[in-house]
């Protein structure tokens, strides 16, 4: 079958949860035999990548126009081809899934989580973020959403049933360490935090707790914003030498840096399942998360908890553990991955809606 995805970055992932999302099923769904497109914002100088069409649409490169502006203009070359199934990504795109159902073809919308409370957003874009939860529960066919927390809200606020899929993480460490040498960093000697830094992902929290841990180990900071210039100033103002930020690292260097950290840290308070934490976890990572219930709903006991009061505490706490401790930490960690979170299953779960709308579609038709 054809399918389409739009509501991203797109692929090679290099920005966040979604882009890493989009290239992880949209591969597997081509080694199943589909034919998969992801809309992307940026040129590439290949048509395809693994297998998956690469279509590339211009956008509005602004805080507030770049995801709709590309979504929308999408939606328009998505309109001229002939699709099985659709996947819009990102509730703010809900107002664009009425269009290719018209067309007679049918539509999921992965919501992602409540991102009208991220403190980068004005009071117009989180207006915009409340109308389109409620027009996502009856424009596209589906709702998708990634925790069950997040599906809790849905039910309880719009009377709406969503699927709930979860996002994939890969299973065990990988092997190579090329990319901690460049920063400086060595096997089990740094607590590693992943994400935008953007004010609700708490990059400050962290960077600020760790200065008061008393430890040799370091502390890297991975990440970037495109519109966050303030706040990622004010987390690079330290003068501590155990801390490093080299800026977002993708790839084998995200792989590297998980598989040999001492401990992660998830720090997210916005959002449903933050796949930086499911990825750790699935490298069996030791494993330290504020105390969301989405976080606390991915670490199903197999992290240890924070709050914003005590992550100094809790680093320390980690520091203190015996290493056979730790390692059971991180055997349960790795084991909550395999039980829940394998992108097999993930994909699994994805191509069964596809193709049931598809199918749904062909019979009513």
């Amino acid at each position: 079958m054809r399918f389409a995805i739009l509501g991203t970055r797109g692929i090679p992932a290099r920005y966040g949860g979604f882009e890493t999302f989009a290239e992880e099923l949209s591969v597997r769904l081509v080694d199943r035999g589909h034919r998969v497109t992801v809309y992307c914002r940026e040129r590439h100088p290949v048509k395809t990548y693994r297998g998956v069409d690469l279509q590339y649409v211009p956008t509005l490169r602004h805080k507030y126009a770049d995801t709709l502006a590309h979504t929308f203009l999408s939606t328009l070359h998505l309109l001229a081809q002939r699709f099985d199934a659709v996947l819009y990504c990102n509730a703010a795109t809900a107002v664009f899934t009425g269009l290719p159902r018209l067309l007679g073809m049918p539509v999921a919308l992965n919501v992602d989580g409540l991102e009208r409370h991220r403190k980068k957003w004005n009071v117009l874009a989180q207006s915009w973020y409340k109308v389109s939860e409620r027009l996502a529960t009856w424009i596209p066919n589906v709702v998708v959403t990634d925790a069950d927390a997040i599906a809790d809200y849905y039910h309880t606020k719009y009377q709406r049933d969503s699927v709930m899929i979860p996002y994939g993480a890969e299973l065990g460490p990988v092997s190579t360490d090329k990319v901690l040498g460049e920063f400086g960093l060595e096997q089990g000697k740094y607590f590693l935090y992943v994400s935008r830094l953007e004010p609700e992902n708490n990059a400050l929290l962290v960077r600020e707790a760790f200065e008061r841990v008393s430890t040799d180990l370091k502390l890297a900071l991975i990440g970037d914003a495109p519109y966050a210039a303030d706040y990622i100033t004010r987390v690079r103002e330290t003068r501590d030498p155990r801390i490093v930020m080299p800026g977002a690292i993708y790839g084998d260097g995200y792989h590297e840096l998980g598989s040999h950290c001492f401990a992660y840290i998830q720090a997210t308070e916005v959002g449903g399942t933050h796949p930086a934490l499911i990825e750790a976890m699935g490298r069996g990572a030791l494993t330290l998360y504020l105390d969301t219930p989405e976080n606390a709903e991915v670490a199903g006991g197999a992290g240890l908890p924070f709050t914003r009061d005590n992550l100094t505490r809790v680093m320390q706490q980690a520091l203190d553990m015996g290493e056979e401790e730790r390692d059971s930490w991180r055997a349960r960690a790795m084991e909550r991955v395999r039980e829940r979170y394998s992108w097999d299953a993930v994909t699994d779960a994805y191509e069964k809606l596809l193709m049931g709308l598809a199918n749904r579609q062909k019979l009513g038709a």
